[in-house]
């Protein structure tokens, strides 16, 4: 099997599953001799931040010398980010070697009429991976949800984390905060520990409190009122919290907030009795990296990505650039049709100068011209594309001498786009 066969394998896998329940990841799993139940885990859920949080842990429990497994989604430029150790992608052949392995035991199932899903199957593979790999902790972020995620599958984690919860995947988790927060809670199992990150609507709060008391799960919420940002810039954070002073190369306020949910984590795993030191999770922090998330692609012209897709992301984005880019800027914009488009935009259109829309390449992407007719609303100048490299040249004509350009609005869009920015960037640096 060549590696192009491999990542066919996995495409070809149904996308969204056909009904709720863990009962086939758990099968597949039994298949393969069940190696999530020999790791360790840190689960982290939440709407926005559980990738920051879990890149922060995970970078951080390298620099303890530990060997660290990081299953994380979506990517953003190759399908083998979703499975590191170490911050290492997953090898091509070890890629290879694990869906030779899979292939047929999902097969099997679909033959039985038991169609597995891509993220059961990319889950799986996953745990074997890391199983064969012999990890002493696994940093898992869950796909979507938490109650019937793929993931849940595992026993008890060593710590379990809930960041950021607002409105997303509604038509699928529901459409009220009590409803999301109730499905995220789905990781939370009798006798565990959740950090919680810090700020969050009353009613997520209570709902989580609840179901806390109820599973005699230990509720641990890191101490806001010990924070304070010392500097924030284009290029990272710095904050103190405690007697401390940390860094992390993440842009904006809310990036406090998820760093200090990371440490609270990482004290719990350390009253656990892992290695966990003070200067290994300085140095961690600091290293940690997670392309397309307030990427600074350039500085001269100035160039952001962002492939933030729900509206808390809007809202971390416009803060961001309220902040940090006083300059005129342009917008490359690209969204997928499930994502609520109109309310990102009304927080970030009026923002920009003009707006170029695209549509990212993929069947489930909003077409330019209609998401042009929904960013006309809020943006005075809006030009859709037929595709990015025609979206980079309007968008360079807009920015002129002084401007700045933002692409965001997908994680597609963000992978799609990504070289060709660094490329054209590199240029016209250059003159």
């Amino acid at each position: 099997m060549t590696y192009e066969e491999a990542l066919d394998n996995v495409y070809g896998r149904l996308v969204f599953g056909i009904k709720p329940g863990l009962e086939r990841i758990g099968a597949l799993l039994e298949r393969l001799g069940e190696p999530q139940k020999r790791l360790k885990f840190v689960h982290v859920a939440g709407t926005n931040g559980k990738g920051t949080c879990s890149t922060l842990v995970a970078s951080a429990l390298k620099e303890c010398g530990l060997r660290v497994g990081l299953y994380t989604s979506p990517y953003v430029l190759e399908f083998r980010e979703r499975f590191q150790i170490n911050g290492e992608m997953i090898p091509q052949q070890e890629l290879i070697e694990e869906v030779e392995a899979l292939s047929p035991i999902a097969d099997e199932f679909e033959k039985n009429g038991d169609q597995v899903t891509e993220f059961e199957y990319i889950t799986a593979l996953a745990f074997h991976w890391f199983a064969r790999r012999g990890c002493d902790i696994v940093v898992l972020e869950v796909g979507m949800g938490g109650r019937f995620d793929a993931t849940n599958i595992i026993d008890v984690p060593e710590v379990a984390a809930i960041m950021s919860i607002s409105l997303d995947h509604t038509a699928i988790l529901g459409d009220t905060l009590e409803k999301i927060a109730f499905e995220k809670a789905g990781i939370l199992k009798e006798g565990g520990r959740l950090v919680l990150y810090p700020q969050q609507a009353p009613e997520v709060f209570s709902e989580l409190e609840q179901i806390c008391r109820e599973r005699r799960v230990e509720l641990l919420l890191p101490d806001l009122s010990q924070v304070k940002e010392l500097e924030c810039s284009i290029d990272g954070t710095t904050f103190q919290a405690g007697e401390q002073i940390w860094r992390t190369p993440f842009l904006g306020e809310h990036q406090v907030r998820n760093a200090v949910t990371a440490l609270k984590v990482l004290e719990v795993l350390k009253q656990r009795g892992w290695p966990v030191t003070e200067q290994a999770v300085k140095a961690g922090f600091e290293k940690a990296f997670i392309p397309a998330r307030m990427e600074v692609i350039s500085r001269e012209p100035l160039c952001l990505l962002d492939g933030g897709h729900n509206p808390g992301c809007a809202q971390a984005l416009g803060q961001a650039l309220t902040r940090f880019v006083p300059q005129r800027k342009v917008a490359i914009m690209g969204v997928m049709a499930d994502k609520d488009s109109r309310e990102a935009l009304r927080i970030l259109g009026p923002l920009f100068s003009q707006i170029v829309t695209v549509a990212p390449e993929g069947l489930r992407a909003l077409p330019a011209q209609k998401l042009a007719e929904v960013a006309s609303e809020f943006c005075p100048k809006v030009i859709p594309a037929g595709s990015c490299r025609e979206a980079l040249a309007l968008a360079v004509k807009a920015m002129g001498e002084n401007g700045a350009l933002v692409v965001c609005g997908s994680f597609y869009l963000a992978g799609e786009i990504r070289e060709m920015l660094r490329e054209k960037m590199e240029n016209l640096h250059r003159g």
